[in-house]
């Protein structure tokens, strides 16, 4: 069968209201006849009728729901994201009660898949547990309990990022806060007509306010601002979600939340998951000392006899540092990284890597003037569909992120992704890019190339990312070490005043810069992901989250909590990646380890980079991750290269 054309599925999304919930609906409808008739089959099966009658059920059901995602995040019009929010419920509620119905499960736990090749038999074993991990083989009473706490936690979790997403806040500052940050962001920045300048806690805002402002007072005015966000809105929402999820767990037999999140991850357990915090938090600790000694250092030349670091001083302390001890100043980088410029520069690098062109499609339906389509070609060959809505407006999703908007399938569809971020919008002064958002745009375009090359499997079910959730990050943070590659920059970070590419002997100088502050980094993200874990691993009626935080805050970083913020309740990943945190740094490891390929053989080679994607890309969630590792390592990954990463001396 031959690829069909790129459905064009944004044209579902930028329909109006009414339409759109027709979409969904026709999508249910759609998914109970294919199952009715998968349940209306009987033996002797033919194995692949059955299998395709399954996948294309599930997979009307996914797509739409990936869509209703999209809007919900992105769409400016709230008549739209409200639909988008009752989509999802119903959607959700389908593919759970299908996940139940024993009828189903009987079908296809009885097939002979001993014809079948390896990626068919491994993704019905995936299907069969998590048919068994929705409770299908319990008891009617447990199941009518667990389907209502499934229904009860997509309302959650929607309330939960909807509070999140509409929490923009917005600090009242006088002008010379602004002493020390960019010219361009200070011409963005006038005061208003009571003389006071306005920053919002948007992360083209908020960022570099807190990397340069000279102010104490106001970098201290925003950071507490920016910790309020979610409040108190999401404090009965969080603790309501930890409660449903450990009653669904420990109704389905698991000691808490945390054991079955981690149960179909490629650690397998919460203990596993405990145990690689405290590892990777101890060999980071002596580091972190040194981190926090410095900076303290830093600040005494300012605030003589200081004795502590205040967390409001962490980002503008570690930039002067950078500046002073290491002779990099973050902001002589800015000129080289234009948004425009490094968009097309992405788009170049990663298609001389990987052997696809990008083709605009200037007529493609879009959910806001900001956003572009691009259609991915092999040759003459249609591979798949992206769309980059790169700048932030109101109500919509706040950070950075790749979101699917269509599973491919090998001879059924082909992948459609987005991308969603908050770069800032060219205009009358140029957008200029912290190094930071550079290596944001390639981690998530990282995701995204994960999408588009792994949506041709042989089943939508195995499409794309769909790997266990904590391998899913190492494709994208492995893609991040060509921002720090002197000449991959310099094929795209070019002043936009003089053409200019990028000085080497900068690049150098930032490299080294970044050394310095790893131990706090890495221990910061160990708080967090010991936050994620405990807070779904001990019992919710015991749990007090603020001082959950409190607790482990000071366990794992040199700052204390501060009284009166409230960090974990705009701390999204505690709804969509729930315990699992850890997965960032888990996911680190490997991705240090695949990187060690490119060193040997080149970056800008394409050969490494083609092997990678067939071996590591392709397969989608086809296999075990650490088998695909290993088809491309040839061996099993290990700490190695990490652990020279992490000791690597600034």
């Amino acid at each position: 069968m031959s690829e069909t054309p790129v459905p064009d599925a944004a044209r579902l999304i930028t329909c109006p209201p009414a339409e759109f919930r027709r979409s969904g609906e026709e999508a249910m409808a759609a998914a109970r006849a294919g199952i009715a008739r998968l349940k209306s089959l009987r033996p002797p099966f033919v194995v692949r009728d059955v299998l395709e009658l399954y996948d294309e059920s599930m997979a009307a059901l996914d797509d739409a729901s990936s869509r209703a995602s999209v809007v919900r995040h992105a769409h400016p019009e709230a008549a739209m994201r409200e639909a988008s929010e009752a989509a999802e419920q119903a959607l959700e509620t389908l593919g759970n009660d299908i996940r139940m119905d024993r009828g189903v499960y009987d079908v296809l736990a009885s097939l002979d898949l001993s014809g079948e090749d390896a990626a068919t038999r491994k993704w019905m074993e995936k299907v069969l547990r998590d048919f068994r991990r929705a409770g299908v083989d319990r008891d009617e009473a447990t199941r009518t309990r667990v389907k209502e706490l499934q229904e009860e936690l997509v309302r959650i979790g929607q309330e939960f990022s909807r509070n999140m997403l509409q929490d923009t806040r917005t600090g009242s500052l006088p002008p010379s806060a602004l002493d020390g940050l960019p010219d361009d962001y200070v011409r963005a920045h006038p005061p208003g007509p009571d003389g006071m300048v306005r920053i919002t806690t948007d992360y083209p805002d908020i960022i570099p306010f807190m990397t340069y402002s000279r102010d104490a007072k106001s970098r201290e005015q925003m950071w507490r601002l920016f910790r309020m966000r979610g409040h108190p809105s999401n404090a009965d929402v969080l603790q309501r979600m930890v409660a449903r999820r450990h009653e669904l767990a420990t109704l389905l037999g698991y000691r808490n939340w945390a054991a079955y999140a981690t149960e179909d991850k490629m650690i397998r357990d919460e203990k596993a998951a405990a145990d690689f915090i405290e590892k990777i938090s101890n060999a980071a600790g002596a580091r972190m000392e040194r981190d926090y000694a410095m900076l303290l250092e830093r600040k005494r030349r300012d605030v003589p006899g200081a004795q502590k670091v205040d967390p409001w001083d962490q980002a503008y302390l570690e930039d002067r540092v950078k500046a002073e001890q290491f002779a990099f100043d973050s902001q002589v980088v800015r000129p080289y990284y234009e948004y425009t410029r490094v968009k097309q520069g992405m788009l170049d690098l990663t298609a001389r890597l990987f052997g696809v062109t990008y083709r605009k499609v200037p007529d493609a339906a879009v959910w806001h003037p900001d956003v572009e389509a691009y259609d991915v070609l092999e040759g003459t060959a249609l591979r798949g569909r992206f769309y980059l809505d790169m700048h932030p407006r109101e109500d919509k999703y706040k950070h950075a992120a790749q979101f699917t908007l269509t599973s491919g399938k090998s001879g059924r569809r082909l992948p459609e992704g987005v991308l969603i971020c908050n770069f800032p919008r060219p205009g009358t002064e140029p957008a200029l890019l912290q190094h930071d958002d550079v290596e944001t745009f390639l981690h998530e375009f990282g995701h995204l190339l994960h999408h588009i090359f792994g949506g041709h499997t042989r089943w939508a079910g195995v499409s794309g990312v769909r790997t266990e959730w904590d391998f899913v990050e190492a494709p994208s943070q492995m893609l991040e070490e060509w921002a720090r590659d002197t000449a991959s920059l310099q094929t795209f970070a070019r002043h936009y005043q003089t053409g200019e590419p990028i000085p080497a002997e900068v690049v150098e100088r930032m490299r080294r810069a970044e050394e310095f502050g790893k131990g706090l980094w890495v221990r910061q993200q160990m708080y967090y992901a010991a936050l994620s874990l405990e807070l779904y691993r001990r019992e919710p009626s015991s749990v007090d989250a603020t001082a959950l935080v409190r607790e482990l805050q000071s366990k794992y970083t040199p700052f204390p909590y501060v009284e009166g913020t409230y960090f974990h309740l705009s701390f999204g990943h505690l709804e969509g990646y729930s315990s699992n945190y850890y997965t960032y740094m888990w996911s680190l490891v490997i991705a240090k380890d695949l990187f060690t390929v490119f060193q040997q053989k080149g970056m800008l080679d394409p050969a490494p980079a083609q092997a990678y994607r067939r071996k590591v890309l392709e397969p989608g969630g086809s296999d075990d991750a650490a088998r695909l590792v290993h088809a491309f390592l040839g061996r099993d990954y290990d700490y190695r290269a990490y652990e020279e990463w992490l000791n690597k001396a600034a």
